[in-house]
């Protein structure tokens, strides 16, 4: 098994394809490499016309904590920064170019990119404990990639709470806000997922594709347009003193730093 796949693992069932985030070390952060590792088995499994139903996992206490913030500071230049988040972006706007219904399948924590990637998603089930935050702020950097499908989810005040404060939601309130669709018991979260993809899977995939095909047309005029200014958004606010302290202090286990506010 290649690095690539390793980072990703694939099952596929009965019309339902299982992608699981595999990195619980690093709470299934999004490095550049996992961004890699998922589009290509995304790509993968969505090219299988017996494939349905498309589901993300992941392995470990945490759904994704976002990017890894480790690997973004050893890099300083905003062109690479920028090339991350292009990356990112292409990711998102794949899980909702391609035919199939995509479900998040939530538990621990999804922060940041990790709860940009739950948005992202057609459907999202969460375990009763999951907890959904794009903290991002607390760092001073402000979220502008997560925002892009937050705001495709949430209306604007509910988005710009979440966005504004970096506080951490519960699923009930990511459920009532619109984050996910379904909130379930921590032990029954795989078999929930799972009936319910069962459940779509069963439907004609003809119709399935030409419904998402009519939902995401209603964004998708300008989706990709506030991805492209997100993008260069979050490469510029890396390039920030105060971004640079925010991720350092995090990483080191640090107080939060006073602000520069440069």
């Amino acid at each position: 098994m290649s690095v690539e796949q390793s980072l990703v693992l694939t099952e596929v069932n009965a019309g339902v394809a299982r992608l699981t985030l595999n990195r619980p070390q690093q709470y299934n952060a999004l490095s550049s490499a996992m961004l890699g590792a998922l589009h290509a088995a995304l790509d993968s499994v969505a090219a299988n016309r017996a494939v349905r139903v498309i589901i993300i996992a992941a392995e470990g206490k945490a759904f994704c904590a976002g990017h890894d913030l480790r690997e973004i500071r050893e890099h300083d230049d905003e062109a690479w920064h920028r090339a991350l988040f292009d990356r990112c972006s292409a990711l998102m706007l794949r899980l909702q170019e391609i035919s199939q219904p995509v479900i998040a399948e939530v538990h621990g924590i999804a922060t940041a990119a990790g709860c940009q990637l739950v948005a992202a998603c057609d459907l999202a089930v969460a375990s009763a404990d999951a907890r959904f935050a794009t903290s991002g702020i607390g760092l001073g950097l402000f979220c502008s990639t997560p925002a892009v499908a937050l705001r495709a989810n949430l209306s604007a005040k509910h988005a710009a709470h979440l966005l504004y404060t970096g506080q951490f939601i519960d699923a009930q309130h990511a459920e009532r806000v619109g984050l996910v669709s379904q909130v379930v018991a921590a032990d029954q979260l795989r078999d929930q997922t799972q009936r319910l993809a069962a459940q779509i899977a069963a439907h004609s995939s003809a119709a399935l594709e030409s419904g998402k095909r009519l939902l995401q047309s209603f964004d998708r005029v300008t989706t990709s347009d506030h991805y492209a200014t997100a993008s260069a958004n979050m490469a510029a606010d890396l390039q920030t003193n105060d971004a640079k302290l925010g991720i350092d202090a995090f990483l080191q286990k640090a107080p939060t730093p006073l602000w520069t506010h440069q």
